[in-house]
């Protein structure tokens, strides 16, 4: 045994895998913007990197494009997601004028997070609430990688009306700037969220593939939910095999296959994405970081993060600010 390697602790098993990474879809507002747009209007919305967007349409319509997808006209009672923070151009429908860059646009800044856009010809007018969100955490983050560039969610098929009620709230909130309501746009922000990834879960045959493929595996997904919920633990293929009630063989063999790299490179890749995510947020020691993460040293540690990254723990957390040893 190597100094990467320690014991193992079997746990009890997920009852739902997939579940669990949806639960942990827990989002941070960077911006909220309340637009009020009078026809005609056309803004370019450029790429928001490692950010997702969420549109809200309060009054009125707006047409979306993104490159690659047909026009859709957005209208209330609905939302759309556009997970990977993809450029995109939103506007009043009429056609041939020039987009104007979003941040070209004055606004109004209510607070560090919120703000009012008022911008268009003056004809006739649409409201609606843009959030930009981010995900920081690793599982979450996973699934929202496997999503298509846009998601659409309409209103009108609204089962029980949660959809109605949510953005009734939305549109309060946003209208009342009232103390806390960031805070509150975020949690009904993860409600939306949630709500279309499950709604797409549902549908899409993509989600029947891949990584989401081995969550939903009667077997795979015991060993991957008891990886995520333990990355310290001193997991090897023949442990992980035991958690999914299989063969190490066929346990080998059916992950490969599904998630398309060997195991134990799975769990060396997710560990290393947990750690750079920790690095850049606490000021922990690196001795500390190491074993939270599975290693038995801070120096085997280091050498795993380097050769993932090709930079040290050290430099990650120099760049970002945060302190520790």
């Amino acid at each position: 045994m190597d100094d990467d390697e320690v014991t193992t602790t079997i746990l009890p098993p997920a009852a739902d895998p997939l579940g669990e990474a949806l639960h942990l879809l827990r989002l941070t507002g960077t911006l909220y913007c309340r637009s009020e747009l009078t026809a005609p209007w056309d803004i370019a919305v450029p790429a928001l990197d490692g950010l997702m967007a969420l549109l809200v349409v309060t009054a009125g319509e707006a047409v979306l494009e993104v490159d690659g997808e047909p026009p859709r006209t957005l209208r209330p009672r609905g939302l759309t997601l556009i997970p990977h923070g993809t450029p995109h151009r939103v506007h009043s429908g009429h056609g041939g004028s020039r987009a104007t860059p979003l941040f070209d646009i004055p606004v109004e800044r209510v607070s560090e997070r919120y703000e009012l856009l008022r911008h268009g010809g003056g004809g006739a007018l649409t409201r609606v609430t843009y959030c930009v969100l981010r995900c920081d955490h690793v599982p979450a983050r996973r699934l929202v990688a496997q999503l298509p560039p846009v998601l659409h969610v309409d209103g009108w098929d609204d089962d029980g009306g949660w959809l109605h009620s949510t953005l009734q709230l939305i549109a309060a909130e946003a209208t009342a700037l009232r103390p806390g309501g960031e805070t509150v746009l975020t949690r009904l922000a993860d409600v939306l969220v949630v709500q279309a990834i499950r709604g797409w879960l549902d549908t899409a045959p993509e989600a029947h593939q891949g990584w989401l493929a081995a969550l939903r595996d009667e077997h795979l997904g015991r060993a991957l939910a008891a990886m995520h919920r333990a990355p310290q633990a001193p997991w090897s293929v023949e442990s992980l095999a035991r958690e999914a009630a299989m063969s190490r063989s066929a346990f080998s063999a059916r992950f490969t296959a599904l998630l398309g790299e060997p195991v134990m490179q799975y769990v060396t890749q997710w560990r290393m994405q947990l750690a750079h995510t920790h690095l850049q947020q606490s000021p922990e020691p690196l001795s500390q970081v190491a074993h939270r993460f599975g290693y038995a040293s801070e120096a085997a540690f280091s050498r795993a993060f380097s050769r993932t990254f090709g930079v040290s723990p050290g430099a990650v957390r120099a760049a970002t600010g945060t302190t520790g040893r």
